[in-house]
């Protein structure tokens, strides 16, 4: 019996989730975006994968009606998140192709989009007062005051990605060693890396935890109305909160670029930046030397002089 673009999408899944082990997130986004495919693309089948059925389908992405914060209708997407889908549904392609289930990619009949991101990814000093007055004044209780505060300072003073934070647990912090341990196994790139804790982490960290003493969770943030760990939509309600109340636009990744940024103008070491970034390409730590700000080099460009040329 012939399989459908269904069910051989399950098998690929099931493929990625127990044979290359997958995080769960990466699993869900693979399925979020077949699952797109499937909805502009019902009759899309096994024979009619080609690549002008691909160029259909991101062009009904870019006319497709979309919701918005409250309510509101808007149309159109960035060039980079055409590139999202392209990366999220090429796994599944090459799959096929290498089971003989397809002659060809069909993307690779289509040109990559090229996106050229912009350098200015990382908070400057006023963007991040502003966002730490908005937790003082966001805060409608005492615990959840200190609580933020640490949220807040583990992603500006450790570059700590967003699924890294929501999973660190209590055994993760060592505050006689003032150490962070990312554990391999919740980490994006499946290596265990120790982040020194800034001394200003260390004091709202001592009063957080003695805080939290009444819960039972494992997880180190906890969640505002139970006894358990703080979900992706918390901390998603949380962001918008402190949107709202700053009126900065921000996400959490943008205070890891800040603490990249920082610790590069500061130190001047990639090697040491890679390592508490847990990057396993030093060519994704050099992208950070894009983003310095042209002021922090002035310094540098006055030393420069006729008579010390080399």
């Amino acid at each position: 019996m012939k399989k459908t673009l269904q069910q051989l999408f399950d098998e690929y899944m099931y493929e990625c989730e127990f044979v290359q082990r997958l995080k769960p997130n990466t699993l869900q986004d693979y399925r979020q975006a077949f699952s797109v495919l499937m909805r502009l693309q019902p009759s899309t089948s096994i024979e009619s994968m080609t690549p002008s059925t691909i160029a259909l389908f991101f062009n009904q992405l870019q006319e497709r009606n979309r919701k918005i914060g409250k309510g509101q209708i808007v149309t159109g997407i960035k060039k980079s998140t055409i590139l999202t889908y392209w990366n999220k549904l090429n796994g599944f392609f090459a799959w096929m192709v290498l089971r003989g289930y397809l002659q060809c990619n069909p993307l690779l009949g289509l040109k990559r989009p090229h996106v050229i991101h912009d350098a200015q990814k990382f908070l400057d000093k006023d963007q991040i007062e502003k966002i730490i007055a908005a937790i003082l004044t966001t805060a409608y209780n005492p615990f959840l005051l200190k609580r933020n505060i640490v949220i807040f300072y583990l992603f500006l003073f450790c570059g700590l990605r967003r699924n890294e934070l929501l999973l660190l647990q209590l055994r993760d912090i060592d505050l006689d060693k003032r150490m962070l341990t990312v554990r391999a196994i919740t980490s994006k790139v499946e290596r265990t890396r120790h982040i020194p804790l800034n001394s200003q982490l260390v004091l709202h960290l001592k009063d957080y935890i003695s805080a939290r003493k009444g819960y039972k969770t494992q997880y180190l943030i906890t969640s505002s109305t139970r006894d358990t760990g703080l979900t992706p939509d918390g901390l998603k309600h949380l962001v918008a909160a402190l949107k709202e109340a700053s009126g900065i636009h921000f996400h959490v990744h943008q205070l890891r670029h800040t603490f990249a940024v920082n610790f590069l103008n500061y130190s001047g070491n990639i090697a040491k930046l890679q390592q508490l970034l847990g990057h396993t390409n030093p060519a994704m730590t050099l992208h950070y030397t894009m983003c310095l700000p042209p002021q922090t080099m002035r310094s540098d460009v006055e030393n420069m002089s006729i008579e010390a040329l080399i």
